[in-house]
């Protein structure tokens, strides 16, 4: 779970982005803090960097497959 100490840094936002997942090794189209959605490991990545592939990423095979859904975003 990603923290913060300064609440006058970060906004609210009710965008439905932060409800869209990505595959491994695509393109992030923002910069920000992604977590996978079957084990929970969050990742920081600039915009337009690739998400880890597949092979990067490994978790074992009780969780979901691995997907990197948005935690925070640099607007």
């Amino acid at each position: 779970m990603a923290l913060y100490q300064r609440q006058n840094e970060l906004s609210y936002s009710s965008s439905s982005v932060f409800n869209t997942t990505y595959e491994p090794g695509a393109s992030a189209p923002f910069g920000g803090i992604y977590k996978c959605t079957g084990c929970g490991l969050e990742i920081g990545i600039a915009k337009f960097h690739v998400l880890p592939p597949q092979n990067h990423h490994q978790h074992p095979s009780r969780y979901t497959p691995i997907r990197w859904q948005p935690v925070t975003l640099h607007a």
